[in-house]
This record gives C-alpha cells, sequence and structure tokens, in this order.
C-alpha cells in the first residue's frame, strides 16, 4: 500500500480556517466585530497565542482590520489587499535567472490588452485624460524621476479605462515590481524621448479607435523597453564578474 503524507495543520490555522469560513459564508458581515480574544480563546479551546495568530493571518488576507484596543472587525477584501499578498513571492520570481522573461510576458498580455480595449471603448473624457497624461510626460522630459512618475501615471489611465479595480490593483503591483527596471532603462541617453514617442503613437491608435494599431504600438513600446533593460543589466552583470 502506497504511504501517503498527511499535513497536520496548527491551532492557529484551524481557528485562522473556521473564522474565514464564517466571513465568506456571511455569517460574519462587514463591518461585523469579532469577539475578543478571551472569548475565541475559549470558543475553539486554544491560547492567546494561536488566536493571535489567526487574527494576523486574517488581516494579511485583508478580510479583517485590527487596531490596538478595538475587537478585529471585518472588512471588504479588495484587489489592493490580494495584489499587496502576492508581491513578496514576485519579487522571488523576478530574482530568478527566467524571471524577468515571465513578467515581461505576463505584463505584455496585460498592457497590450489594455491598449486595445481602450482603442474600442475609451470615452472621450478616457482620451482627454490620456492626452493630459501624455502631456505630462512631455514636460517631465529629462528629469529623471519626474519622467519616471508620468510614465506610470500614463499606464495607470490605460488601466483606470478598463473600469475594473482589478486592473488598476494589477498596475499598482506592475508600477512597484518595474520601478527598478524603468530607472535602469532610462540611464540610456534618449530613452525618455523614446518612451514618449512610444506613449504618442499609443494615444494616436487610441484616439482613431484602431485596436490593432494601438495593440501593435504598445508591442512596439514594450519589446524596446525591455530590450533596453536586458542590454543594460547585461552590461552591470559583466562589469561585477
Amino acid at each position: 500500500m502506497s504511504r501517503y503524507r498527511v499535513e497536520r495543520k496548527t491551532l492557529s490555522e484551524q481557528v485562522a480556517e473556521q473564522l474565514e469560513t464564517e466571513i465568506l459564508e456571511g455569517r460574519l458581515q462587514e463591518n461585523d466585530q469579532l469577539p475578543s480574544e478571551r472569548e475565541l480563546m475559549e470558543q475553539f479551546g486554544v491560547g492567546r497565542p494561536a488566536v493571535r495568530e489567526a487574527l494576523f493571518y486574517l488581516q494579511q488576507l485583508g478580510l479583517v482590520a485590527i487596531n490596538s484596543g478595538t475587537r478585529a472587525r471585518v472588512i471588504r477584501p479588495t484587489a489592493e489587499a490580494v495584489m499587496a499578498r502576492l508581491s513578496g513571492v514576485t519579487r522571488q520570481l523576478l530574482a530568478r535567472p527566467e524571471g524577468q522573461q515571465y513578467f515581461q510576458e505576463a505584463r505584455a498580455m496585460f498592457e497590450i490588452s489594455l491598449a486595445r480595449h481602450a482603442a474600442l471603448h475609451a470615452t472621450e473624457d478616457d482620451r482627454a485624460r490620456l492626452r493630459d497624461a501624455l502631456e505630462v510626460n512631455r514636460e517631465a522630459l529629462g528629469d529623471e524621476a519626474g519622467f519616471k512618475r508620468s510614465d506610470n501615471d500614463f499606464h495607470g489611465v490605460l488601466a483606470s479605462i478598463g473600469r475594473n479595480p482589478i486592473f488598476d490593483a494589477i498596475h499598482d503591483a506592475l508600477s512597484e515590481w518595474l520601478d527598478d527596471r524603468r530607472a535602469l532603462a532610462l540611464q540610456r541617453e534618449g530613452e525618455d524621448q523614446a518612451a514618449l514617442q512610444a506613449h504618442v503613437e499609443i494615444v494616436e491608435a487610441i484616439e482613431s479607435g484602431d485596436p490593432d494599431a494601438a495593440e501593435a504600438a504598445m508591442r512596439r513600446h514594450l519589446d524596446r523597453h525591455y530590450g533596453t533593460y536586458r542590454q543594460l543589466k547585461e552590461r552591470l552583470t559583466r562589469v561585477h564578474e
């Protein structure tokens, strides 16, 4: 007979699992207060450390808020909280040799889809916000920190056109994970001008309502940016060997 290893859950994991079920199934509603730590200890027959670890885990999941001196309170999970939990894992993946390529492929799929969607669905207000973001990007030429911020904001406007909070959360996470890459790429002379020109082409395609052109413009932009990053990164690696 085959042998199977059975994982034993800790007391805190069991408490967290039960409370999570109560929340997800609606028996504990948003803004409801959880029982006190002492009441939870009695309810589950566990010590204070197990209760506190369970509550901390639920806080990390974005299911409860914990403030000093008050009982834990049920909150609505947000896309931002979900993406924040992925941040540490993603940084580990990016540190692997193949990590940056995987990240590039995921980013391209997301950003290219946003550009295509914008060309098909952007309102006049959306297009106006894109033009404004483009102008701020143009004014930041020569200012490395300012250009990096305006570059990020431009892509943030594209994400917002989808009117989906998960898109916004993904953009925010990508921005954090891209920070070092953007900073390195901008070390190359003329890279800010090239990025600006790519943004111009993306906006023109969106304003003309041409999804194929918007997709192609975004793909060229991302391919160039990643190519610049890889070249500079490889050069730095050789210098430090």
